[in-house]
């Protein structure tokens, strides 16, 4: 072969690339003033402070240890749940406790421990959903489920992490009873015009740092028997569970998004 046909040949298979003009060049604008062009400066974040166990700077403490200022019963009267070295524990049978404020979509932290205690006044181990149970319920209709679901068998949607009846957790973070555990909860609450669902609601959980609820659906209010609906209304408080467990709880806060 020539080695002109070879040169031909090399050209034809690998082509020497053509560089295009530089979106500079052809704009007649420097770099950095292209660049400037995508940078948006306000509106400018608002400062928010952390700091390790203690609830960001924007944050509404809703239970700091020591009272339950915060907190009345689910009728609206005392809550009579009790409260003892920086711990909130569930009196059990003096029923549900929810916040005097109302919420909508929120950022919510509860730290919460189950007993260590898994056998009842007879001896009998608890199992399934009789072993310390309780509940978070955003908005008083949609429960988070707080439960020992440290090999504890029970029906996959009603574990810890689960979306009571609705939505079966990614994974099974759960610790051992008398070790305390963390919810973190990013809630969207569901927007209605009069009576018509307009967005529904979504929850995001993560489980001692697991995600174990990811941007979930809500199908609508929990419900033991029977399917979810939902039914119009505006924000609510936020509501804790007495299922007839001594279940403790600590260092709540929520942040309004």
């Amino acid at each position: 072969m020539k080695k002109s046909t070879a040169y031909l040949c090399a050209a034809l298979l690998f082509p020497i690339p053509v560089l295009a003009a530089s979106s500079s060049a052809s704009s007649g604008k420097a770099d950095w003033q292209l660049a400037e062009e995508t940078e948006v400066w306000s509106p400018v974040p608002p400062i928010v402070t952390t700091s390790e166990n203690k609830a960001p700077s924007d944050a509404i403490v809703l239970f700091d240890g020591k009272s339950l200022d915060q907190w009345q019963a689910a009728d609206g009267g005392e809550a009579k749940w009790n409260v003892f070295n920086g711990t909130l524990v569930v009196a059990p049978k003096t029923g549900d406790i929810k916040t005097k404020e109302s919420f909508c979509d929120v950022q919510l932290h509860v730290e919460w421990m189950t007993p260590t205690k898994i056998t009842d006044a007879n001896g009998k181990p608890l199992e399934s959903q009789a072993r310390n149970n309780s509940g978070i319920f955003l908005q008083e209709k949609y429960e988070v489920q707080v439960l020992d679901s440290y090999q504890n068998k029970t029906y996959s949607n009603g574990q810890a992490g689960s979306i009571y009846k609705q939505s079966i957790p990614l994974a099974n973070a759960s610790r051992a009873p008398g070790v305390w555990q963390t919810y973190d909860i990013i809630f969207n609450a569901p927007k209605f015009e009069q009576e018509k669902l307009v967005t529904p609601g979504y929850v995001t959980v993560l489980h001692n740092g697991v995600l174990v609820q990811n941007h979930f659906e809500i199908q609508g209010a929990t419900a033991w028997i029977g399917k979810p609906s939902y039914a119009a209304h505006g924000c609510a408080p936020l509501r804790l569970q007495d299922h007839g467990n001594p279940v403790s709880f600590r260092n709540i806060w929520i942040r309004k998004l």
